[in-house]
């Protein structure tokens, strides 16, 4: 029997999805894949109803029905701050995971390094090796997740073709200032380096933060591939509705390659999703109010369960430290919360590039009863912890 391809023999399946079978399995609260429990708004869901009804039912024009690219060109053009032409400057994608994949196919050659920051969303690495390139990480330093300047100079300097940017960030919750943005642009003109933006949580920002898109920088429209999705901003993780953004030369090369990937996202899921892409500004305005919420009611309950953490800027995750508890494993720590405690977490290891074994991913992206039921279970962590596994009196670990 022949083998299989090499090229997948260094990573493993997706330990967030993973510890979602956990979950479900043992009856856990699931704060491990970021998905709400929650619908999507009602008129979104009125949209979809009439879309299963009426159409359509087959294939739209495989870079996104026009309707649903006039929609998108006209919501992103007022937030990034761009002139968009549907049919100019995108492709309408599988969910981001694709557009990711889409980005990386079309930028990079089998050879090429691709600059990954560390903590990274656990793709991104898995996407560069799949095309053949290679990922090159720099590390981001607790606890703000900044960069060392000279680090990221010196992964240029390797000749990178690309680099990937989560901004709002997954797991970390950072939200890069725009001094630091510029200076990646900076890099990436000296270099004659893309870069691959992910944006989904482009609209979970925490304030005084701000969002700033990496295309509306001065000159990096033209080396910037914008990859998002509707999934985090209106609740509609498996409608898997995502985009490419770039200029016309790279969107032509990008068309292709999602044309051979996936044909094209699901057509009445299009048609319906243009309610979405055209809710008022107020919608955004309270999708940051509810999420600032629910961050600080999730964060109330790790601080009465004193358990340490770093303070999310953007996105609906938070990084928690265990190292007091002294696992020797944070996976077998997770299996071990999910099924004493009750609560799914993602272990932090499999985010990062460096040895780290002292964090875990949880998100809050629940209505207020599921935060608050898994919180109760948070507080009685340390009652049911296996005593020879405790230790008290450690200090939080250091990266």
């Amino acid at each position: 029997m022949p083998r299989t391809s090499l090229r997948t023999s260094s990573f493993g399946e997706s330990v967030i999805r993973g510890m979602t079978r956990l979950a479900d399995e043992c009856g856990a609260i699931n704060l491990s894949q970021g998905f709400p429990d929650f619908d999507p708004p009602e008129p979104v869901l009125r949209a979809a109803e009439r879309a299963g009804r009426h159409g359509p039912h087959q294939y739209a024009i495989t870079w996104g029905a026009l309707e649903f690219r006039r929609a998108l060109a006209r919501k992103q053009s007022r937030f990034m701050g761009l002139e968009l032409d549907p049919n100019e400057h995108m492709v309408i994608t599988c969910g981001s995971t694709e557009a990711m994949m889409v980005a990386m196919m079309t930028a990079c050659n089998p050879g090429d390094r691709v600059i990954v920051f560390s903590p990274f969303y656990e793709n991104y690495s898995a996407d560069a090796i799949l095309c053949g390139a290679e990922p090159v990480h720099v590390t981001l330093y607790p606890p703000d997740f900044r960069f060392d300047p000279e680090e990221l100079r010196g992964a240029f300097r390797r000749g990178a073709k690309a680099l990937v940017l989560c901004n709002p960030a997954n797991p970390s919750g950072k939200v890069f200032s725009r001094d630091e943005l510029m200076f990646i642009a900076s890099l990436a003109e000296a270099h004659d380096t893309f870069v691959l933006t992910d944006e989904v949580y482009e609209h979970i920002v925490y304030r005084p933060r701000e969002h700033t898109y990496f295309a509306s920088l001065p000159g990096m429209f033209a080396r910037t591939l914008s990859c998002s999705s509707l999934s985090k901003t209106y609740s509609m993780t498996g409608w898997r509705l995502g985009y490419v953004i770039a200029t016309p030369e790279i969107i032509g090369e990008a068309r292709k390659v999602h044309d051979f990937l996936t044909v094209g996202a699901a057509a009445p899921l299009q048609q319906a999703a243009v309610t979405a892409l055209e809710l008022p500004d107020s919608y955004y305005g309270e999708l940051q109010a509810l999420y600032t919420k629910k961050r600080d009611e999730f964060l109330e309950y790790l601080r009465a369960a004193g358990l340490v953490y770093t303070e999310p800027q953007g996105a609906y995750y938070v990084m928690v430290d265990i190292s007091e508890f002294a696992w020797a494993s944070d996976l077998a720590f997770c299996e071990w919360l999910a099924r004493q405690v009750g609560v799914a977490a993602v272990p932090g290891s499999s985010f990062f590039h460096e040895p780290i074994n002292h964090l875990i991913r949880l998100h809050f992206a629940k209505r207020s009863e599921t935060l608050s039921a898994a919180g109760e279970r948070l507080l009685k962590i340390r009652e049911r912890m296996p005593r020879a596994s405790y230790n008290a009196r450690s200090e939080p670990a250091k990266l």
